[in-house]
């Protein structure tokens, strides 16, 4: 094995020198974005957390400023600290910036993920999933998925109140069967539902490996996707045979359980009376946009793949937010307190009703408590990674064609200028942000960074905003959430232990304290049945 290993390694070293010395390029004379010295042949990797690069990407944008030139390997990456130069590229010129690293769309395909709306190209495959996207998740269509969002908000009450040490499960749960409903009209089970374990399964594995960073070692080394899985270190190959056989299944299974029903609804009534979802609304549609058999089934695969990438997205991000607002409960109870005080005023104090849609405007430090969890934490810190397409230059910086650009969201939402003493959480420095008549709106002095940036912007954006509205509220209606014996650590979440890959969340024990008697929710929880 050492023979054959110190043969691995010296190709390999040979591989990076060769592919180093053949990268030229012409700046036209201009300097690259400045940024940290590379090492040769590896570029930027020292003092760089893997789990959790945004950090290092920030102490880079305190050194060198709002963005930054590193490089991976061969790979160019461009780093964005600040929303202004975020707007100037993404937004105002993102005929150039608005498609995906070529890296991270093969390790993709090595995933069987290449599908997935979020990574594609920017091309007609990604248009059409995107406008199927907009039919169901723009802000007009919205408000029709309160029913659903509600209703599971107070499953996910129930769950609480009979494991609340199960309290991460129960997150998952809650977000999953939102969307799963929303987009299939899949009803999961309360508990303990094997398909949501099979999500949250995959989840894990892209979570974990369909990053910028992994992209670049792969793209550099292909020989790493042909490692036997068994080998100590393989842990990316093992995870892709494992993502492999559970996609067909996720993909596949809700999207046959519409097709069904749609199916059934036919032949009881011409017209279908299937219930409505993004996925039965788009297949109903296909007869009116082409009568060519071929056309057809082309839009079909896109609603098939279009379907799934929502539901993965959604469900991750809403959960690892109610991560984050529920530390932020535990550590400032001062916020806690008042909140629920908003509340009760509306509803009642002896829990005369549940929270409804309509109390939202009669609670606007309930919603700049959901804007400041989105500031404190960003979920997605870096985003998800654009590239250029051609070559740019800003504000005399030359920015290479091809090169990863990523916006470190995590700094913009630490900017000291925009947001004084950053690291608190205040919710109080939202209220003359947040409109009560319109709370999902994101203007351009908010936290609308953290939905991402021109034509890549998150599509699902109102309806997240609405899925957290209808957990927090009934979440503070119902429990104080409080800190679990001997677990110390510092108000600004000193200390806490955060996942880490696209997504991150912290990993805490709280306790559930029911504010109620149990008689009381009883008889609420039998009214709504």
């Amino acid at each position: 094995m050492a023979p054959t290993l110190a043969i691995a390694l010296l190709s390999l070293f040979s591989f990076v020198i060769v592919r180093s010395l053949q990268k030229k390029r012409d700046t036209k004379g201009l300097p690259l974005p400045p940024g940290p010295p590379p090492l040769p042949f590896v570029g930027n990797v020292v003092g760089i957390d893997t789990d959790h690069p945004w950090l290092a990407y920030s102490r880079w944008g305190a050194e060198y400023g709002e963005i930054v030139y590193s490089r991976l390997f061969s790979q160019d990456i461009v780093i964005i600290n600040s929303e202004r130069v975020a707007h100037d590229l993404l937004d105002r010129r993102s005929h150039n910036y608005s498609t995906r690293p070529i890296g991270l769309m093969h390790v993709l395909d090595f995933f069987g993920t290449e599908f997935a709306s979020i990574f594609l190209p920017y091309s007609d495959r990604w248009r059409l999933h995107r406008r199927i996207f907009h039919q169901a998740f723009r802000l007009e269509a919205a408000p029709a998925f309160r029913p659903i969002q509600m209703r599971n908000a107070r499953s996910l009450v129930s769950n609480l109140l009979v494991s609340p040490e199960a309290y991460g499960a129960h997150l998952h749960t809650f977000s999953t069967s939102i969307i799963m409903s929303i987009v299939y009209d899949y009803s999961t089970a309360p508990r303990d539902d094997p398909f949501i374990a099979l999500i949250e399964r995959s989840l894990a594995i892209s979570v974990r490996e369909l990053r910028p960073e992994v992209a670049a070692v792969v793209s550099e080394f292909p020989i790493l996707e042909k490692l036997p899985p068994w080998l100590p270190g393989a842990s990316f190959v093992r995870g892709a045979i494992l993502q492999r056989t559970l996609v067909p299944i996720i993909v596949d299974t809700p999207f046959e359980h519409v097709k069904k029903n749609l199916a059934s609804a036919k032949c009881l009534c011409a017209a279908g009376t299937a219930a409505p979802s993004m996925v039965s609304d788009a297949l109903r549609r296909i007869p009116e946009k082409t009568s060519d058999a071929k056309e057809a089934a082309v839009l079909e695969k896109a609603i098939k793949e279009a379907s799934a990438s929502g539901y993965a997205a959604a469900s991750e991000t809403t959960t690892s937010t109610l991560y984050v607002f529920l530390l932020a409960m535990v550590l400032y109870p001062e916020v806690q307190a008042r909140a629920q005080a908003e509340i009760d005023s509306v509803i009642g104090e002896t829990l005369e009703r549940f929270p409804d849609w309509d109390d939202r405007a009669s609670m606007p430090y309930v919603n700049a408590v959901i804007q400041e969890t989105l500031r404190w934490f960003p979920v997605v810190p870096l985003g998800i990674p654009h590239a250029t397409v051609n070559e740019d230059v800003y504000e005399g910086h030359y920015i290479p064609k091809g090169a990863t650009v990523m916006a470190n969201t995590w700094s913009m939402a630490r900017n000291p200028e925009k947001y004084p003493n950053p690291t608190k959480f205040m919710p109080e420095r939202h209220m003359s942000k947040v409109s009560v008549e319109a709370p999902s709106t994101h203007g351009p002095d908010d936290i609308s960074f953290a939905f991402g940036f021109g034509r890549r912007v998150c599509v699902g954006r109102h309806v997240a905003d609405a899925s957290l509205f209808a957990a927090v509220v009934n979440i503070l209606a119902f429990f104080r959430v409080e800190r679990a014996l001997g677990w110390n650590v510092g108000p600004d979440a000193e200390g806490v232990k955060w996942t880490g890959g696209v997504t991150t969340h912290p990993v805490f024990p709280c306790i559930f304290t029911p504010r109620h008697t149990e008689e009381r929710v009883s008889q609420l929880m039998k009214a709504q049945c």
